[in-house]
């Protein structure tokens, strides 16, 4: 049941990309096909200019391309799309003798459902099973989840959040940042002898040039503002970076504001989960819930906002259900809702939101709606993150006084 659940969602999802508005398959065809020719004729992003990825998302784009004679770069890129989460969800099921695992399966296939089709037509999606295994394997092979989640970031950057919680929440943390500077460094090497070296981590650039996004949490005044046709904010399009952004009164002081609050937030969250492994929380307990915090800082406290960000929330939800989905199962339903709020934002209403200068009140209110959403899951996440219960007796083998600390 669970494989023909996968089967059919997977169909509908894809078929979706084909029938909602807003041309939710966009990148698919705009860049990423002709990024994987361009490759396969010398030119390759990443190597011979910047690009706004690592250079390893170039891979299954151009995987897309050997195998596009079938059927078009469309259902090519589908099918690679679906081969990966087939994987990834064949490593979460194994025999499906875990009840934990079973229910995060369906959940993961539900989460799927609820996005959407660009649950299926982003580079993000590549990201989100080689995330799941490496989240599954840290405990019992370090060096393979650590390897799985560096190669997951050298796609796109998100992984980072879940290999920082790793190895915060782990003992073995040194295996798994020695997989992951092993993976880092064959790419690096690889880019430099390809003659990359000046552009080797101009994807780190690009993301810090960049305005405020509109679907951004923090944009959410500007539309407002733009919506009812304010003088001094509005909506354009950024032809470099390929999106609509947002400005107004202040905008510029506001940009640069958000990279430096973004890097506290997570070095704060970090702190957080060092001091609960410090003082004994247990792994199965620490990483999930540090994970989807890190996670959801990475979209909640973000000057760029896209709808396949949204995927990255399933990779700690469905850890957090299959090792413990007693206690996960409200935040999941949370998650749930959040993802089927971020397709009605794109690609139902997105039409809305693009009218320049100012969009639709409907579209703006719908997307409100949606961060306010991401925002109850941040403080959730947190919240359960703050309540990671720690264990005194691994407290005093340290040397540490176990009635100085709380339990909780």
């Amino acid at each position: 049941m669970l494989w023909i659940a996968f089967a059919v969602v997977h169909a509908v999802i894809a078929t979706l990309g084909y029938l909602l508005p807003s041309d939710p398959m966009g990148d698919v065809g705009n860049v990423y096909d002709p990024w994987s020719r361009a490759a396969l004729a010398g030119h390759i992003v990443g190597v011979h200019e910047q690009w706004v990825y690592p250079q390893l998302a170039l891979v299954p784009m151009v995987v897309a391309q050997l195998i596009s004679w079938a059927g078009g770069y469309f259902v090519a890129w589908a099918v690679v799309a679906t081969a990966m989460n087939a994987i990834g969800f064949a490593v979460l099921i194994g025999r499906a003798r875990s009840r934990g695992r079973v229910v995060a399966a369906w959940y993961w296939l539900g989460f799927l459902l609820l996005l959407g089709p660009i649950a299926l037509y982003r580079v993000d999606a590549v990201t989100v099973p080689l995330a799941i295994m490496g989240g599954l394997w840290l405990a019992g092979r370090p060096w393979l989840g650590g390897a799985l989640l560096a190669v997951a970031t050298w796609v796109k950057v998100w992984p980072a959040a879940l290999l920082a919680a790793a190895f915060v929440a782990l003992r073995r943390r040194w295996a798994v940042f020695g997989a992951a500077a092993g993976v880092s460094a064959v790419v690096a090497l690889a880019v430099v002898a390809a003659g990359g070296l000046p552009n080797l981590l101009g994807f780190v650039g690009d993301q810090a040039g960049r305005g405020l996004q509109i679907e951004a949490p923090v944009s959410g005044l500007y539309l407002w503002l733009a919506a009812f046709a304010t003088a001094d904010a509005w909506i354009y399009y950024d032809p470099d970076m390929l999106t609509f952004q947002a400005t107004g009164p202040q905008v510029d002081s506001v940009i640069a504001a958000m990279t430096p609050l973004l890097l506290v937030a997570l070095l704060a969250i970090l702190a957080v989960g060092a001091i609960k492994a410090r003082r004994g929380a247990s792994f199965a307990a620490l990483l999930p819930a540090l994970s989807l915090s890190l996670v959801c800082a990475l979209i909640v406290v973000n000057k760029v906002g896209s709808p396949q960000f949204y995927l990255w929330i399933i990779a700690p939800l469905v850890m957090g259900l299959a090792l413990d989905r007693a206690r996960w199962w409200r935040i999941a339903v949370l998650g749930l809702v959040v993802a089927a709020l971020t397709q009605l934002v794109y690609p139902i209403v997105y039409a809305g939101l693009m009218l320049m200068p100012n969009p639709a009140v409907g579209s703006v209110l719908a997307l409100t709606v949606r961060n306010i959403g991401v925002i109850a899951l941040f403080v959730w996440a947190l919240v359960k993150l703050s309540r990671v219960r720690t264990r005194p007796h691994v407290i005093a083998r340290r040397g540490l006084p176990a009635s100085a600390l709380p339990t909780e």
